[in-house]
């Protein structure tokens, strides 16, 4: 039973509440109104319901191949046809400049649409991903030379990307990366590759007539650590149409994404261009890996959303026991349906609240993005950055880890049925699981909010994401309608605060304080920002008499009332330092 109805009503609520207006305004978006935008969701998540959704189980069932002679992979059969298509329709160009080929839409519209593609077809949606990434790296680092020759065919669909970091002996730890690039002494810069990177989405595939890698490799004069990292460009076929020396060793059985291929790769002495400076590396790197985040993040709102509507619908038509008060009974029927019954319910409500809660923050944060890169005032751009320097880590974190929970509720929902393959929901479950791990794993993300957005220039990024439920309060004074929201997000609010200083005052005497609070903080983190954005939801349905009023009401109320109530558990945890886990010896665990 394949459902899926793309959630663009929502979306459009969102952007107008988070104030795409401004974004729309702005020169650089001046085609892309609120109109525009909605005509282009409706149409795109059309496409993805109804043309790409199909090839998800396909490709599940189906799976890759691998050939250990010709090295080659091959991809589900229905990808090939359905990538054309997603190419045709501009799709894999959506944010790219117009000069190289794309539609030069905001960040908002891209992000907002990439949770189509990631329900329809998770697997496949990550070819597509990388390309945009690598696209965005390119733009702020490449010479004009590499733009005009990559960019266009990224955005045309012709040539795929990768992104070679890991490599059998280090993962999160780049600094140790052993992949050497030799200088090639002739006319063209180039250099020689040379080891090998684990791990690598779509490294090898038939779905595009090139590809090309963004690698991290050292020079031989490279100091040690990342800082002596360089990043090069290692096509698959080299600009003559020879094969460069660039293979996939074989592919990872997985338990999830099953039709995306997770590949190992071999440089072979390949023959590489160095993007940017010799050393910064990582400063590209960074770019697209901050962009990746936001993408898997999405990916949390968008499996719930597809999970959701799959178990919603077959608990319209389930009957089981009888309803709890006698006169919700149906007394005509053995049994009456189970959404009747309060836990069905909390369970479905749970999904729903915390799905909605998700894609406005990531909604917020899009918004964020496209004023941080063409706000004409300087004071603004910084502000919006700040914002999304911030709470990137928190929505890559915190949504895939919801989003894998919400996917389990909503098998539970279905009971037997939805563990078995009968329905899909099994399947969102195993995808959904790769999300915590890959572009840096949810912990690392809690290191990075604690240990550097939190420090950074004095603690200024938390005091403009602070500043902002200051406004909303303020905007919020003597509206009784806002008061059983507002009074809950000050609390926690003042609460996050109380933690932060805490938390601040404890790691700068020990650095395993941060380490062993960090996930529980960026927990209760997430859901104060979420508890804000709600709060945001229904101040504007209020203000405009929106007809989405009530059960907006509705679901912001189950989630103040239901789940922001787990930052008091998380607080304590928070607290409660390193000794719980540290206290114990090597030889107990």
């Amino acid at each position: 039973m394949l459902t899926y109805d793309p959630p663009v009503d929502d979306i459009v609520f969102l952007m107008k509440a988070f104030g795409y207006d401004r974004v729309s305004d702005l020169e650089a978006f001046e085609n892309y109104d609120l109109e525009t935008a909605r005509m282009f969701l409706e149409e795109g998540g059309e496409f993805f319901s109804e043309e790409v959704l199909p090839t998800n189980r396909e490709g599940d069932k189906e799976g890759i191949e691998w050939d250990p002679e010709t090295k080659a992979v091959t991809t589900p059969d229905s990808f090939k046809d359905i990538w054309g298509q997603i190419a045709a329709n501009g799709y894999l160009g959506l944010n790219t400049p117009t000069e190289y080929g794309g539609m030069e839409a905001p960040y908002t519209i891209g992000t907002m649409f990439s949770e189509f593609g990631t329900a329809a077809n998770k697997s496949l949606s990550m070819c597509g991903g990388l390309s945009s990434g690598l696209t965005i790296a390119l733009l702020e680092n490449a010479s004009e030379e590499q733009k005009e020759t990559v960019i266009p065919k990224l955005a045309n669909g012709e040539w795929g990307a990768t992104m070679a970091l890991t490599e059998p002996h280090c993962g999160t730890d780049l600094g140790m990366i052993r992949t050497k690039a030799e200088p090639v002494d002739d006319e063209d810069n180039a250099y020689r590759l040379s080891g090998n990177k684990i791990w690598i989405t779509f490294g090898e595939h038939d779905l595009t007539d090139n590809i090309v890698h963004f690698v991290l490799a050292k020079l031989p004069d490279a100091p040690e650590g990342t800082d002596g990292i360089s990043a090069f460009l290692v096509p698959k076929y080299l600009p003559d149409g020879t094969r460069n020396d660039v293979h996939c060793a074989g592919i990872d059985h997985k338990m999830g994404i099953h039709a995306s291929p997770t590949c190992e790769m071999k440089y072979d002495g390949a023959k590489g261009w160095m993007v940017g400076e010799p050393h910064e590396g990582m400063k590209s790197m960074f770019v697209m890996m901050n962009e990746a985040r936001l993408k898997v993040g999405v990916e949390g709102p968008a499996l719930s959303e597809i999970a959701y509507q799959t178990a919603l619908n077959w608990a319209k038509d389930r009957k089981q026991g009888k309803a709890l008060d006698p006169d919700k009974r149906d007394p005509d029927a053995k049994a009456d349906n189970i959404l009747v019954h309060p836990d069905v319910r909390r369970m479905l409500a749970d999904v729903k609240a915390s799905t909605e809660g998700m894609r406005s923050l990531v909604a917020w944060t899009s918004i964020q993005m496209d004023l941080a890169h063409e706000h004409p005032d300087e004071e603004k751009r910084q502000e919006a950055e700040d914002l999304v320097s911030l709470l990137t880590p928190i929505i890559k974190a915190y949504c895939t880890k919801q989003g894998f929970e919400n996917v389990s509720e909503a098998l539970q929902v279905t009971g037997g049925s939805g563990y078995t393959k009968d329905l899909p929901i099994e399947q969102y479950l195993r995808d959904m699981r790769i999300a915590m791990i890959y572009e840096g794993t949810n912990h690392i993300q809690a290191l990075d909010l604690v240990g550097r957005k939190l420090t950074k220039d004095d603690g200024r990024l938390y005091r403009t994401f602070q500043s902002r439920i200051t406004e909303l309060i303020s905007e919020c004074d003597g509206v009784e309608e806002m008061e059983e929201f507002i009074e809950p997000l000050k609390d926690a609010s003042q609460e996050l605060t109380d933690l932060t200083m805490k938390l601040g005052a404890k790691a700068a005497d020990d650095r395993e304080q941060a380490g062993a609070a960090a996930s529980n903080y960026l927990h209760h983190f997430a859901l104060t920002a979420i508890a804000y954005t709600w709060a945001r939801q229904v101040k504007y349905a209020i203000d405009h008499d929106s007809d989405q009023l009530e059960t907006k009401r509705k679901t912001a109320r189950y989630f103040y009332e239901m789940i922001l109530p787990e930052r008091k558990a998380l607080a304590k945890q928070v607290e409660a330092g390193k000794e719980p886990m540290m206290d114990f010896e090597r030889s107990e665990f």
